[in-house]
């Protein structure tokens, strides 16, 4: 598998070239609509509850069908839907094909992540999934920067420019991966894997107690601290000061970690120390983060903790894919992998709406706080049910 994953690293990158664009579009897309802050997070929210819903057929496709196909869909097919959103001709239009390209994207996560995890020892596992994230942190540094400078010297397409224009890579990354997995030896790593998975002992007793806890962590204090990525952009235009294309540009600061490979020292991390003393140690900093946020003004302060920010996420995320994986029999872990990536975006997309009416009531203030003491109360107790896991 490790002569397969710069393919899986590429793929990775195409598939996030336009999942990246919504947030960092936000301002734009609030502009030329006349949305208010409750209207345009339907924008957030519909593209991450369909994304979400995506998910949970995939995962349990993936476990059942070859694994290319449901990755071809999630590559090609969020190609298309980005075409589609690039040409809405209205609001709503605009919502409805932003559920096209959110089902789409269902497909990539729940296939891959398990290939990968069951075709390399147990004890790189992690450092196997920091390198395949460091192609979705790159499109997502890459994705602002290049929506911000199209919107600057193609105005005339403004926000519509960064979709249609980035479907084509994502297209052509999507197929070169398909025909790899096709035609190239790729299946031969796919049933290595599945061979592998089926080997396997059954994981620790009490491993579902463990998931159920995790994915209480990601309901509620994952959807409160996913809300706030939301509205940064908006944040930085409203409250900070900054214009519509370098709000879309900053976001790139959060992903900088994960280019710089903050993905693979997480994992490396984990590989040491065990998955779940860093998802709890990263859980709980991460509400501290958001006070840290909302006290920042525009400038280096700003700019430091949209990278702290990233660098906790960073060294999260492959961490807890590991977690999940030895929690989850073999013979349902693409299942659960859509479970998980269903419940990391559905509740985001849920308490966005919340948030942005919060913000028209109150204050950016109000919603940062009440996000960060929900993040951090959820990780302190959620951590008392998954502190005995071992990987």
């Amino acid at each position: 598998m490790w002569s397969s994953l710069p393919w899986f690293i590429m793929a990775h990158f195409g598939h996030h070239l336009l999942t990246a664009l919504p947030g960092p579009l936000l301002p734009s897309i609030r502009t030329y609509f006349s949305l208010n802050y409750t209207q345009v997070s339907f924008v957030t929210t519909a593209f991450a509850l369909s994304g979400g819903a995506g998910q949970l057929p995939s995962g349990w496709l993936a476990d059942r069908i070859s694994p290319a196909i449901s990755i071809a869909v999630g590559t090609l097919g969020v190609a298309v839907g980005g075409i589609l959103v690039g040409v809405s001709p209205g609001y709503v239009m605009l919502l409805v094909f932003l559920v096209i390209m959110g089902l789409m994207t269902g497909g990539y996560h729940p296939a891959s992540t398990p290939l990968i995890l069951a075709s390399v020892d147990p004890k790189q596992r992690g450092r196997a999934l920091g390198l395949h994230l460091l192609g979705g942190n790159s499109s997502f540094f890459v994705a602002p920067i290049i929506a911000g400078f199209i919107i600057s010297v193609l105005p005339g397409l403004g926000w519509r420019g960064p979709f249609l224009i980035l479907a084509a890579p994502t297209a052509i990354f999507g197929l070169i991966f398909y025909i790899y997995l096709t035609r190239h030896g790729g299946m031969a790593h796919v049933q290595s894997a599945r061979r592998k998975a089926a080997e396997e002992k059954p994981p620790q007793a009490g491993y579902k107690r463990r998931l159920i806890a995790y994915l209480v962590m990601m309901v509620l204090g994952g959807g409160a601290g996913m809300s706030v990525n939301a509205f940064l952009t908006l944040y930085m235009v409203d409250v900070l000061g900054a214009s519509d294309a370098k709000a879309a540009s900053l976001m790139s600061i959060m992903y900088l970690p994960g280019v710089f490979g903050m993905t693979i020292i997480g994992g490396w991390i984990s590989d040491r120390i065990g998955s779940v003393k860093v998802i709890i140690v990263t859980s709980i900093i991460s509400g501290l983060i958001i006070f840290a946020l909302k006290s920042a003004t525009m400038g280096f302060g700003f700019y430091f903790v949209l990278f702290i920010m990233g660098l906790n996420m960073a060294i999260r995320m492959p961490v807890t894919e590991v977690f999940i994986m030895s929690q989850t029999p073999a013979r349902n872990r693409s299942t659960i992998y859509g479970v998980y990536y269903f419940t990391m975006q559905y509740t985001g997309a849920i308490f966005a709406p919340i948030m942005g009416n919060l913000i028209e009531r109150y204050t950016f203030d109000t919603m940062f706080t009440f996000s960060a003491y929900a993040v951090t109360a959820v990780a302190v107790a959620t951590s008392i049910f998954i502190w005995d896991a071992k990987d």
